[in-house]
């Protein structure tokens, strides 16, 4: 690609942290993006494979600060793109679950824009997965749902019935309102003693678990210094945190997951 080209944009899921789970594809767009604009969970060891000419911009937010309202994404999107140039929107994670992918893709289609969506790894299934808890398992779990903290006061219109009905329950960004959605789920009749893990800075060199039962979890992470993000599972799945925990934040691993190592990113995209 270059910026004679006609302007394109491509939306593209970065994954849950760790700089070598992005896809084949979403590293293919990376490296040839003339602009790259990328969200505050990006790893430097991923934004280092961006072209050396290639503009990087920071669009990141975090509880209390944003460097740019959604707004403002929208309209560099569209800015840089009628400009004539080939832009890379890295997100976090995939960019169509709690990652407002679509409300960039809406603004880029009313302008007439040609854009692309890449879908990346789920936070909500890569961070239970590199703590040995399944999201679903025969006989135990059937099914899951995946809500986010964000939306969980009182008047956010959430089912909690439903939900505590649920086999897993996987809450996004929760740790802030976790005293308020426990209350919620153990009212809507959840058991006070199902299994519930939270996993703090998850797949990165950072990862950290708590272990607790549901009505227990606000008093087990009360004063703690947790990493963030973090993903909590709820239900009896999170019990396999004990048994098929694998991941060893230094790189090395342990279990029937093997990790295949390679030089550089150059290398991974040959042999795939």
């Amino acid at each position: 690609m270059t910026s004679s080209d006609a302007g394109k944009a491509y939306i593209v899921g970065a994954g849950p942290g760790r700089a070598d789970l992005i896809t084949v594809q979403g590293l293919r767009l990376l490296r040839q993006a003339d602009v790259v604009i990328y969200d505050r969970l990006i790893a430097r060891e991923l934004l280092a494979e961006a072209r050396a000419d290639a503009e990087l911009i920071f669009a990141g937010k975090r509880p209390g600060h944003q460097a740019m309202t959604q707004d403002e994404i929208n309209r560099l999107l569209v800015e840089r793109v009628r400009a004539g140039a080939q832009v890379v929107r890295l997100k976090g994670g995939d960019p169509f679950v709690f990652g407002r992918g679509s409300e960039e893709a809406l603004a880029l289609r009313l302008a007439g824009l040609p854009y692309t969506i890449v879908p990346g790894i789920s936070s909500a299934l890569a961070v239970p997965l590199f703590a040995g808890v399944p999201v679903t398992h025969r006989g135990i779990a059937a099914s899951f749902a995946v809500v986010t903290g964000h939306a969980c006061a009182e008047n956010s219109g959430i089912d909690w019935a439903a939900l505590a009905r649920i086999p897993t329950l996987i809450v996004l960004m929760g740790v802030r309102t976790v005293a308020d959605w426990t209350e919620s789920l153990l009212k809507a009749g959840r058991a006070p003693d199902t299994p519930a893990v939270i996993i703090c800075a998850g797949t990165t060199d950072h990862q950290q678990s708590v272990r607790a039962k549901l009505a227990e979890l606000p008093s087990a992470i009360a004063g703690r210094e947790l990493s963030t993000p973090a993903v909590i599972v709820i239900g009896d799945t999170a019990a396999f945190h004990e048994l098929l925990d694998w991941y060893i934040p230094d790189g090395r691993a342990t279990g029937f997951i093997e990790e295949p190592v390679y030089e550089s990113f150059a290398n991974f995209v040959d042999q795939s």
